[in-house]
């Protein structure tokens, strides 16, 4: 049974006149101040706290950018170039938005590791991980309209190549993609499309973001032992616990982020896009930003076309097979709730999985080291391998590792464990 709210949640009348009304304050202090959380949460725990945080940053900085910006192929990079030098602190606000980008999907990536590790998509939380994936595919594609709206060279061939693959779908492929593009070639329309969408699907990926936290609290967190909490020893309250604990991860989660704005504002950046885009020129190689690399990497991997034998027919395009890859990389994190059976959920206690992870984890920043690399010689053939080991981590290894994996005895509580090892020390 839930506990009832408390009369004077606030201890200020008019809030607290409000809350009797329509009980805000209640929730947030049901949710948010004295929901039970695991006492044994380490600093993996507060890129959840800053991913949002710096959700609400990019939503904030591109609604300011968006009053400024200029959604046209002629005046684009030129409205940019003004945000820069005639906008009253628009070179910040700029800088912000183009790098808290990069620092978004870094949060965002080591919670994503942080819950492969930790087993956080096992029962009962598997809508908690797919609304997750969702988030993520949400943001993939946010990013990319977002990195063609400068309208610089980069800008311009990487909405043209990226594009262009819709073009090897079967059948509908071609009417698709000048349907994204709005004719025939990426020109105005395109770029008209890609700045509305950019706009409205951060306010998309915050309603997911809220079903997401919604979830979380149904079903609990989780923890580095991976066992449920089981009395009221195995937890303390969110607040002032670990409020305290995310600020102050935040706090120094933004001192790199500032040394990046003020200091190294491009060194993320590609040099071609200072430069207006140009149909006629192609750069001599197309890099996307780096949070996009490890799937560009698998994208070119696949490189030979299916034939039907004793025949021309193809059935597989190298270029179609690239996007199957690619849209499989992101969809197979879908299935891993029901993939990995084992029902151990933290790597602490998985002396095989934790290996694996570790291999995994290499090669996913192998692929990445090779998305911004020339597409040609050892760079494919490397692709080709760290992309097999991709997809064979989650469609062999973890549905077989449950039967050969044996795993220590898992702590009686969380309470206890904390204990016995402060015994130890």
């Amino acid at each position: 049974m839930n506990d009832p709210p408390a009369k004077n949640p606030t201890g200020i009348p008019f809030l607290d006149w409000i809350d009797a009304r329509l009980p805000i304050f209640s929730l947030m202090q049901k949710e948010y101040g004295a929901y039970p959380t695991p006492r044994n949460f380490n600093y993996l725990w507060n890129f959840g706290a800053i991913a949002m945080a710096l959700m609400f940053v990019m939503i904030g900085s591109g609604v300011i950018l968006a009053m400024h910006y200029t959604a046209d192929t002629e005046l684009a990079f030129n409205s940019v170039e003004r945000i820069m030098r005639d906008v009253n602190y628009g070179w910040l606000i700029r800088y912000i938005h183009m790098n808290g980008a990069s620092m978004f999907f870094f949060a965002v990536y080591v919670h994503i590791f942080r819950g492969l590790y930790y087993g956080s998509y096992k029962k009962p939380r598997e809508l908690l991980w797919i609304l997750g994936v969702k988030i993520l595919f949400l943001m993939i594609a946010t990013a990319f309209m977002g990195y063609v709206l400068p309208w610089g060279q980069m800008s311009f061939w990487a909405a043209t190549v990226i594009t262009n693959l819709v073009s090897a779908v079967p059948f509908v492929g071609e009417p698709l993609v000048n349907w994204i593009w709005g004719g025939f070639s990426v020109g105005n329309p395109t770029l008209t499309r890609f700045f509305a969408l950019h706009y409205l699907l951060p306010f998309v990926i915050l309603a997911l973001v809220f079903l997401h936290v919604a979830a979380l609290h149904v079903c609990g967190f989780n923890n580095p032992l991976g066992i449920d909490a089981k009395s009221p020893k195995d937890t303390v309250p969110f607040h002032p616990y670990y409020t305290v604990k995310d600020l102050f991860a935040l706090c120094v989660f933004l001192l790199p982020c500032a040394v990046l704005v003020f200091w190294m504002p491009n060194a993320l950046g590609h040099p071609d896009n200072y430069v207006p885009a140009n149909p006629m020129v192609t750069p001599a190689h197309i890099v996307p930003e780096w949070y996009f690399l490890p799937f560009y990497a698998i994208l070119r991997s696949f490189t030979v076309d299916i034939v039907v034998p004793f025949s021309q027919v193809v059935l597989v395009s190298s270029k179609l097979g690239g996007v199957i890859l690619l849209l499989a990389s992101i969809g197979v994190l879908f299935a891993l709730p029901w993939l990995d059976r084992s029902p151990v959920r933290s790597a602490r206690y998985r002396p095989i999985y934790r290996v694996l992870f570790w291999i995994h984890l290499l090669a996913c920043l192998g692929l990445g080291w090779l998305g911004a690399q020339p597409a040609e010689g050892i760079h494919v053939l490397a692709s080709q391998i760290l992309t097999a080991w991709y997809f064979l981590h989650f469609l062999v290894f973890l549905p077989l590792l449950p039967k050969i994996e044996k795993c220590p005895p898992l702590p009686p509580g969380i309470h206890e464990y904390l204990l016995s090892k402060k015994r130890e020390a």
